[in-house]
């Protein structure tokens, strides 16, 4: 919050200060630091210091003047945050264009989108996870954030004015309106039940984390804040009892939200069932004092540093993701001090340049003196200077490249890239696709399996086993390595939030497909990679536990057919996907094997090391990646091999 143009308004450099803090830690988030897993609450603290400004901006307006100038309103929010987003979005479309990595051709959309600040929605119409990333990370997925504000920028004020014409009351000398604040409270309260109602455990909770809808909780409560705590009357000539307690009530809001970054995951059910709530309430606490003049922790958030880059965070906020997506390699993020140093470091210099050059100037009119200028016929080509020619020639150019990009100059095809979004992807490899190496190395003698036709039905775990960006080297994918176990055909069934059981957005589960299979006629050996969701579904849901999904599974192929199960693990500690509900299911697992004499487990909760999983703890990096189609294909070598019995023990290595 930079100081106001505008004479007569309040400078509360302490709100500098809280987003510094949020922003400091939405970039802890996004660099992987294991001390924040809660970082991305810093976008929740934003939210409810925007609803308490905007809010207390507006009203301070009714007083004065009886009304709500809108247009002068819209106008100086556009100057505001236009520029400097537009800026941005030129330069991630020029690098991604010229040195990639290469984006899906959804890419467009998604820059149209956060040109019209629809962004969230239009992430979430296209089921864009924001918690896991397969193939390079879209450089534009936070800019939800900025959607969501904007869209409460453009709706709050009328609905404010309709609140004030249809809510009777007359606003209480110090300029508190207690209705107004009730109804305001009433509205977060639904938005936070919402969140709760749309909230589904065992599934990716990107949708209620984006919408705004169920975010409106935050910007709600910071509004209410703005109706019984103007900025406006607030004096400082209090007691110091009571001094002490805003000062307390502040500490202890800045210690809950401290709390929460340093301990709540982004797949924790409590943040989705009262958590953004019990956040957005901590943040009124901190905003109430640092907003008001007799309070000692303004000044303190107010120190230099944190004002600085509180001063600058919009830009920063802009520019963190895109110099963290484009810079770090896929699955290698949080894993380089080094490259986490020089990132930082980019990231306050682009912001800071940001500032000086463009915010800061247009906030002062720079674009409105310039069109008055051109229109007096004084910005005269001759009256340029040199490294004026040469900066226009730069800026010209880096906006046709922008424009190459938007056409669609080096961006990748739509199946080179694989997503958390629950769309199935069936595909089918025979020998004629091939790795020739891999072929070359079955014929040669190298152990191979019985299985020379494959089925692999996998969830969101898979993704990355046939990904060209996770896996560039073709040799290395789970088609190549399926080639050298002897399996000439092979039919993949892959899809995100897959389950035996519940479907997820109209796609089938595990179960359905196999029926289809079998309906189909196919004879072949199977590859069950799945559990990840069942595990957790069957932690929400007990009424289907872990051996009746695996039994309703095997029922589904029967006993003739060789099967290979792929155990799994996880790196969480609490909630669905837990690591304890993972080893019930590998128990189950193991359990359902004595039954099934066609049944073989792959021990890859003994296989992957720690190294191998991103930060969400659940799906695996390049090298994960690599390893896992590798020792899959081992695995169905060794359980069922091409020479001899099965293999005499249920589990293999």
């Amino acid at each position: 919050m930079p100081e106001p143009i505008k004479r007569g308004q309040r400078y509360m450099p302490g709100l500098d200060g809280l987003r510094a803090i949020a922003v400091l830690a939405v970039i802890a988030y996004h660099l992987g630091f294991g001390w924040a897993p809660g970082g991305l609450l810093g976008v929740g603290v934003f939210f409810t210091l925007s609803g308490y400004l905007i809010t207390d901006l507006l009203l301070a307006q009714v007083a004065r003047r009886g009304g709500i100038k809108l247009g002068q309103f819209w106008l100086a929010r556009a100057r505001r945050l236009l520029p400097a987003l537009f800026l941005m979005l030129i330069v991630v479309v020029a690098w991604v264009t010229l040195f990639g990595p290469r984006q899906p051709p959804e890419f467009r959309d998604a820059v149209a989108a956060a040109a019209l600040y629809f962004s969230n929605w239009w992430l979430i119409f296209e089921q864009v996870s924001y918690f896991a990333d397969f193939g390079p990370a879209s450089p534009l997925n936070h800019l939800w954030s900025l959607a969501v504000e904007e869209q409460f920028y453009i709706v709050w004020p009328l609905l404010l004015l309709l609140g004030m014409r249809f809510i009777h009351e007359m606003p209480l000398p110090s300029g508190i309106r207690p209705r107004l604040a009730g109804v305001t409270a009433g509205l977060a309260l639904a938005s936070a039940i919402a969140m709760a109602v749309l909230y589904e455990p065992s599934l990716d909770p990107s949708r209620v984390y984006y919408g705004t809808d169920t975010r409106a909780c935050e910007l709600l409560v910071g509004a209410a804040l703005a109706m019984v705590w103007p900025s406006r009357r607030l004096k400082a000539n209090v007691t110091p009892g009571a001094r002490r307690l805003m000062d307390g009530l502040g500490v202890a809001g800045l210690l809950a939200i401290g709390l929460m970054v340093w301990r709540v995951g982004e797949f924790d059910s409590f943040l989705y069932r009262g958590g953004f709530l019990l956040l957005a309430l901590a943040t009124a606490l901190v905003v109430a004092a640092l907003a008001h003049p007799a309070c000692r922790l303004g000044p303190i958030l107010g120190w230099g540093a944190l004002r600085w880059i509180g001063v600058r965070s919009y830009g920063i906020y802009l520019w963190h993701f895109p110099i963290i997506a484009l810079t770090t390699p896929a699955g290698e993020r949080g894993e380089s001090l080094l490259r986490d140093g020089l990132q930082l470091a980019a990231i306050f210099a682009v912001a800071a340049l940001s500032w000086r050059y463009v915010e800061e100037p247009v906030r002062h009119g720079a674009l409105g003196r310039l069109w008055k200028r051109a229109r007096a016929g004084e910005l005269h080509p001759r009256a340029m200077p040199q490294y004026g020619w040469a900066a226009a020639g730069g800026a010209l150019a880096v906006v046709l490249v922008a424009g190459a990009g938007m056409a669609g100059v080096g961006q990748g095809k739509a199946s080179d890239f694989a997503s958390l979004s629950g769309e199935s992807r069936s595909f089918t490899v025979n020998a004629r696709s091939l790795s020739p190496v891999a072929l070359a190395a079955a014929r040669l003698g190298a152990a191979t399996s019985s299985c020379d036709v494959v089925i692999h039905i996998g969830d969101s775990t898979s993704d990355g086993l046939t990904s060209s960006n996770y896996l560039p080297d073709p040799e290395q994918r789970i088609d190549a390595q399926y080639a050298r176990a002897g399996a000439s055909v092979q039919h993949f069934e892959i899809s995100g939030a897959r389950s035996i059981v519940e479907t997820y957005e109209g796609q089938p589960n595990a179960y359905d497909i196999a029926q289809a299979w079998k309906i189909d006629g196919y004879r072949g050996c199977w590859v069950l990679a799945l559990g990840t969701n069942d595990s957790a579904n069957a932690f929400v849901a007990p009424e289907t536990d872990a051996t009746d999904r695996i039994e309703r599974m095997m029922s589904g192929i029967g006993d003739e057919e060789p099967v290979l199960w792929v155990n799994v693990r996880s790196l969480e500690d609490t909630g669905p996907y837990a690591n304890e509900n993972m080893r019930l299911w590998n128990r189950a697992l193991f359990e359902a094997c004595s039954h099934h004499p066609n049944m073989r487990i792959f021990n890859w909760a003994a296989t992957v090391k720690d190294n191998w999983f991103i930060e969400d703890g659940i799906h695996f990096t390049t090298p994960g990646y690599a390893a896992r189609s590798k020792t899959i294909a081992d695995a169905l070598t060794e359980a069922f091999p091409a020479t001899g019995e099965p293999s005499p023990s249920c589990v293999v290595n």
